[in-house]
This record gives C-alpha cells, structure tokens and sequence, in this order.
C-alpha cells in the first residue's frame, strides 16, 4: 500500500451537507481554482494521527478528525481515501474559515473478520490563499475491544493537538459553527442578570432582604423574561 500512487486515492462518501460550509467559501476564482503553488507548500493541521477502528466495540467504529486552520485566509478541503467502499465521510469537502477548526466525522461500514488488520489511508486536500497543501493518516481495523491502554493513547493523540499547531493568542481558535468561549460567557452573564432582575420583588411589595431602590417594575421583568426566552432559542440553535 506504501508503493500506491495518485490514481489509487478516490473521493470518500460524503454524507453530509456541504453546500452550508460553502458559504465561507474564498470569493475569488483563482481561490477555488486549488493550489497554484507547490502542492506540499502549505502545512496541514488534522488530528488525530491516526486512526483505530475496533470490530467488537461499536463506540470505536465513529472516529473525529480536526481540521484546524490557523492561517489568515480561509481554506478549501478535500477528504479522499485509499478504500472509500469500507468508509463513510460526514463533511467530506468543505471550506473552514480563517483561524477556525472543523470536526470531520469518519464512520467504517465494515467491520467484518476479513477486514480485521487492514490498513487503509486517508489525505486532506487542502488549498487556500494561493497555495496547496496535503496531509496522509493511517486508519486501521483490530479485533475485538480497545483496551484501557490503547484508549488511553489514542485520547491523549486527540486532546493535545495544538501541541503542534503554531503558538497563538489564548481565544485564538473560533470552531467553525460559531463555538466561540468569549461569546458563551457573555450569554452566561446576561442570563444571570435576567434571572437576578426576576428574582427581585415589584416595586409595589414589601421586602426586607431587599432595600426599595433595587425593586423593579412588572414591565422590566417582562422585558428580562423576553431577553432570556431570545437567549436561550439563540444559543439552541445555535449549538445545535
């Protein structure tokens, strides 16, 4: 399989909807024309390195690749594979936009006895901003269950990636579907100061917890209920 050349890479089956991640797409034809530039000349952030598929252990037969995209431009890709018959691809050609990631979802179809052992490899294709870039992994199929040790490793290969990834600014990744940490703060601390304005008694109760100049009108509350209700609707949807 070391000795395969270009024609032996084929298109995976993409089961998902590329036509939304399209819409980052670069504008300009020379930008969806692919790498004008040397092929290898842009390096290509995906982990895992590898992937391990194990017969008996149905939650293993799902594995996720990262594509990160730390540049300033944004990337077009394309996911190919040496047996594209044995795999499914969810996403399997797209664009991430600059300085973003994308979950690619690689799902096998065949886990049978007579594909136990069985080595295959997959390459992005990636190109973007004038130039080109490829990156090859390994995906394997084993018998029976992962075990402790090797579920250990392929975990620790799959939390630490930034490790190879260019140092940057903490808050510098954005993952593409809007998952942004400074933007999850900002709805946790509106919510709170809903849910406070709620809790406080009208302006025409009696408290003694509570001095008067902090109670509030019917017409706030309504207004802070309706900026919650927004709120969560929002954030449902948007990390659907």
């Amino acid at each position: 399989m070391k000795n395969q050349d270009q024609s032996s890479w084929v298109r995976t089956q993409d089961k998902g909807n590329t036509r939304s991640r399209d819409r980052h797409a670069p504008k300009s034809p020379a930008a969806l024309a692919g790498p004008t530039g040397p092929r290898e000349s842009l390096p290509v952030f995906l982990f895992p390195t590898e992937l391990l598929f194990f017969s008996q252990q149905s939650s293993s037969h799902r594995r996720v690749l990262t594509f990160y995209n730390p540049y300033s431009f944004s990337l077009r890709f394309k996911m190919l594979c040496t047996a594209p018959s044995l795999y499914t691809v969810v996403d399997a050609e797209g664009s991430v936009r600059a300085r973003s990631c994308v979950d690619i979802v690689v799902r096998h179809q065949d886990v049978s006895t007579r594909n136990w052992g069985r080595r295959d490899r997959f390459r992005l294709e990636v190109w973007g901003g004038g130039q080109g870039g490829s990156r090859e992994i390994w995906a394997e199929l084993r018998g029976g269950q992962e075990d402790d040790q090797s579920q250990e490793t392929y975990q620790r290969r799959a939390a630490s990636p930034r490790r190879s990834v260019p140092a940057l600014p903490e808050g510098y990744w954005n993952h593409d579907g809007g998952r942004n940490a400074s933007l999850f703060a900002l709805y946790v601390v509106i919510g709170l100061v809903c849910l406070a304005f709620l809790m406080l008694p009208l302006h025409n109760e009696s408290s003694t917890l509570v001095p008067t100049v902090m109670h509030v009108t019917v017409m706030q509350k309504l207004v802070c209920a309706y900026v919650l209700g927004k709120m969560l609707v929002f954030r449902s949807l948007t990390y659907a």
